[in-house]
């Protein structure tokens, strides 16, 4: 027999007979290792430990140590031993697809009866069986006609279909775990029982058209997560237990904050104490950028199609846009116009009325701009993700050589708004060209060293976010981190040689010649509505004193004491402080539950002793424990505390 080479990771070489398995070389070195292995890789290409090898190769065998290999493996085969789970317990059901994705799977399936929760115990407790059974998982390459053969005996219309859209030089792999068989690229465990009985658990059911086409018909998919492990699956489910606590929208509806409904979907309706967030956070932005030398403006949010098209958005971004026809008076066709998804091009108006010096440079203008964007309805959420928003938007107009201290003053400038809104740190994105985009790679190449020059010479790192930048130009994404280990991507920054060239945006330089301006997109929050409801979520509805839109309650505990509490009330307010008064003839437990489940985050009770004592007892948000303090002392720290930052 023909001997083979087998590189290991280390470098080694070994030689093997040619035919060996991946499987084979485990058992080889260690009965631990053949034990352990999931899967190996040749040449670099996952695959299943059963596979022969035919040639010299480099070679590398994972075991539940590799986390990302071990998980997409888990994964898969949790999604075809349901499937086989399902159609055990009910033989008429049609497979389709079960694709791995974010923390599991999930697998269609084409059967007359809806599935119920209990349906899903039923099919976890088989699922476990088939594990328990430790069924040999084999693969065999079939001639496409054998496989439609197959198919159409078994009755599997959707698995014609999927074979019939595999190109033609592509081969038709087939899986199989114990007897149950799926069409399948692989790769997957060497058996059943390679997979964790207590790893995964079975989530929900949703409704889904095959192919995610509403004309197909809708099948019914059921969704499951899977962990290498049970501790790592525990945390899982106590991660999901307090996002569902923290959830924006359980508490906007208990704080009174916003609703959504059909009629105007992807828009929110901002209540009383919601608009009140939303126009305190906008003063402390509107703040921040005079103090960082921006000039506020306003533009329409109805722009002429004809300048998203000298932009480049009509062609680049056309699909996300709100297209607006008008008949206008005595016009032979109708004005085609758009609902603005950004501001860029309107803020390049404004810079081009009048001429430009470069003395002129850096021109930072800020806006905050009402932008609207289609997004599926399937993948809005709440306030975090709508259609209608506004951003924190501004331009920098600047030459080449500011780039560098404008990004510097931007990730300054940034770097105090997520510190005073309570994000402490964040990481840096660097996202490069994609592959949609406007301008040439010469230009690309420019801008993208430009920014990563600028933002190393500011002392920030950056990891690479590659094909994610803007379709104008490279991007700096800022990600927040919040208390549950979720990333949200909030600011950004992009450096713009692009449309400053498109939209003749030009400045008259030191030597009197005409050149182009750089143009820096810039956001913080990104949008209002998205930082809002993370907010909302890092601090599970118990916002910084001075964001909260009813900083104090006033309680009286008895009638007795309403002049008092009223007296109070007036002094507060003078002191701009946030108050609200509740001398409502109800038991003093029932007002604190009440504004607590509100998020009022100080609750001062008044009575008899109080009047008598001038103080008042105070109950913080989150604490059970109450103080006596006097009335001014703690009327001066709160005037303080209840201000916008500096």
């Amino acid at each position: 027999m023909k001997e083979i080479s087998i590189e290991f990771p280390d470098g080694s070489v070994k030689k093997f007979e040619k035919g060996v398995t991946g499987f084979q070389i485990a058992e080889s070195i260690s009965n631990s290792l053949k034990k352990a292995a999931l899967a190996c890789s040749i040449n670099d290409v996952l695959s299943d430990l059963s596979k022969e090898i035919e040639s010299d190769c480099k070679f590398e065998i994972f075991t539940t140590k590799n986390k990302e290999i071990a998980l997409e493996l888990i994964r898969h085969d949790c999604a075809h031993i349901m499937a086989r789970a399902v159609q055990e317990i009910w033989p008429q059901t049609k497979v389709t697809i079960g694709p791995v994705i974010e923390n599991g799977w999930y697998y269609d399936f084409d059967r007359e009866e809806p599935f119920t929760p209990d349906d899903l115990l039923m099919i976890e407790q088989k699922m476990r069986a088939i594990i328990n059974q430790r069924d040999p998982v084999r693969s065999e390459i079939w001639k496409r006609e054998k496989a439609l053969e197959f198919y159409s005996k078994k009755n599997e219309p959707y698995k014609i279909e999927l074979i019939k859209n595999i190109p033609q030089n592509e081969q038709i792999s087939m899986y199989w775990h114990g007897y149950w068989q799926d069409l399948c690229r692989g790769p997957h465990l060497q058996n059943t029982g390679q997979v964790p009985s207590d790893c995964f658990k079975l989530m929900n059911i949703a409704g889904a058209y095959w192919r995610g086409d509403s004309d197909n018909k809708m099948l019914q998919r059921i969704y499951g997560v899977a962990f290498r492990n049970r501790d790592e699956l525990k945390y899982y489910l106590n991660f999901l237990e307090e996002a569902k606590k923290r959830d924006h929208r359980k508490l906007g509806k208990e704080m009174e904050l916003f609703h959504m409904q059909e009629e105007a979907p992807g828009m929110v309706f901002w209540h009383p104490n919601g608009w009140k967030i939303y126009q305190i956070l906008q003063k402390y932005m509107q703040k921040v950028l005079d103090k960082g030398d921006y000039h506020e403006v306003k533009t329409p949010q109805v722009i002429d199609r004809k300048l998203w098209e000298e932009s480049g958005h009509w062609e680049k971004y056309q699909e996300h846009m709100f297209i607006v026809e008008v008949d206008e008076e005595g016009a032979k066709e109708k004005r085609i116009n758009a609902l603005k998804p950004m501001n860029c091009p309107c803020h390049i108006q404004i810079f081009n009325q009048g001429i430009k010096s470069y003395r002129d440079l850096p021109l930072r203008m800020s806006e905050f701009g009402s932008c609207h964007r289609y997004e599926p309805s399937g993948a809005m959420h709440g306030i975090m993700r709508v259609r209608g928003f506004v951003q924190d938007d501004a331009h920098i107009f600047c030459t080449e050589d500011q780039i560098e201290s404008e990004t510097k003053i931007f990730i300054e400038l940034l770097t105090k708004v997520y510190s005073d809104l309570g994000f402490k740190s964040f990481k840096i994105k660097f996202s490069d060209r994609p592959e949609k985009r406007a301008g040439s790679n010469e230009t690309w190449f420019k801008a993208e060293e430009a920014l990563k020059n600028a933002t190393i010479l500011a002392g920030s790192t950056f990891e690479l976010n590659p094909g994610e930048g803007a379709f104008y130009g490279p991007k700096l994404e800022f990600v927040l981190t919040d208390a549950i280990g979720r990333d949200w991507q909030c600011g950004t920054l992009q450096v713009d040689f692009v449309l400053p060239e498109r939209l003749n945006a030009n400045y008259i330089a030191m030597d009197g010649s005409k050149k182009n301006t750089v143009m820096l997109h810039r956001a913080i929050l990104g949008s209002f509505e998205r930082f809002i409801g993370i907010l909302i979520e890092e601090n599970s509805g118990n916002l910084p004193l001075w964001l909260t839109p009813i900083q104090v309650v006033i309680a009286s505990v008895v009638s007795g004491a309403n002049d008092y509490a009223k007296k109070i009330l007036e002094k507060m307010l003078s002191l701009d402080i946030r108050v609200k008064l509740d001398v409502r003839n109800e038991k003093i437990n029932y007002k604190i539950r009440e504004h607590s489940l509100k998020k009022v985050p100080i609750i001062m009770a008044v009575g008899l002793r109080e009047v008598e004592n001038n103080t008042v007892t105070i109950r913080k948000l989150g604490s059970n424990n109450t103080s006596t303090v006097n009335l001014n002392s703690v009327i001066d720290n709160l005037t303080n505390e209840c201000k916008i930052p500096d």
